[in-house]
């Protein structure tokens, strides 16, 4: 299957709202907050600080979108904010080629470092094996940090520039 990826549009979003509330993992409150992220990156992402990539099918169905920024205060340090995989399309590497473009992108910008966090809770295992299959480090785990019982997760890949 070839899957295009591409900046994210507008009329993306009806579509992408879909895919996180379809996804079991993300809370409501999730939910809200990908959306201002994604949000940020359709209206102003040079003011903003947001970027989206979104990807879809030789059908041209949407199947997923990547959202990212340069931390503040950073140099060239970006955090990955959300990744999100059309549940029919997971496992098709739809995933690794949104990383990949978000990656490249990065690069392009003079970015060193991508982080991403993750929840530590038991669903998320599978979203963590992929980040490490993709080369990220776990460098940081703080128990308990969203609530008890669910901890923070912090992975971090240098990036070849």
């Amino acid at each position: 299957m070839t899957i295009k990826i591409r900046p994210l549009k507008k009329e993306d979003k009806a579509a992408l709202l879909l895919i996180l509330k379809n996804t079991p993992e993300f809370t409501p409150d999730e939910v809200i907050i990908a959306e201002e992220v994604v949000d940020g990156s359709l209206d102003k992402p040079e003011t903003s600080g947001y970027f989206s990539l979104g990807a879809e099918t030789e059908t041209g169905a949407f199947a997923g979108f990547i959202s990212y920024g340069l931390i503040p205060l950073t140099q060239s340090s970006w955090d990955l904010y959300w990744l999100a995989v059309d549940r029919k399309q997971q496992g098709k590497g739809t995933g690794t080629a949104l990383l990949k473009a978000a990656e490249e992108q990065i690069i392009k910008a003079g970015g060193k470092m991508s982080f991403i966090e993750t929840s530590s809770r038991e669903q998320y295992g599978k979203t963590r094996h992929f980040y490490i299959t993709n080369d990220y480090v776990e460098i940081c785990n703080i128990a308990d940090f969203y609530a008890p019982g669910d901890g923070k997760i912090v992975y971090r890949k240098k990036l070849a520039c």
